[in-house]
């Protein structure tokens, strides 16, 4: 019985780094599922509610949406709006 109580303690000890990993991974999942979930909304309002500028594109590529004030911006991968100065848009390239 004296032996087998090191062995439990060994394997609780590695059962617990075990799940904290574990919760890290969930975690960190967790958070790109919100971050993709909000990017997808706020991109589906800005289609519904603004306007799209057709010739040109954000600093990456990113389609730029027009506000009720005239403001251009995109929405980065987090969901926010990113406004930006015309002099920061590229021109869209044709495929």
């Amino acid at each position: 019985m004296k032996k087998l109580i090191p062995v439990f303690a060994l394997a609780i000890a590695t059962l617990s780094a075990s799940a904290q990993e574990v919760k890290k991974e969930i975690k960190k999942d967790a958070n790109a599922v919100g971050n993709k979930t909000a990017e997808v909304a706020s991109k589906t309002a800005a289609t519904v509610t603004d306007q799209v500028y057709k010739d040109k594109v954000g600093p990456n590529g990113e389609k730029i949406y027009i506000d009720n004030h005239s403001k251009y911006y995109y929405v980065d991968k987090k969901g926010h709006h990113q406004y930006i100065t015309k002099a920061q848009m590229k021109p869209k390239q044709e495929k």
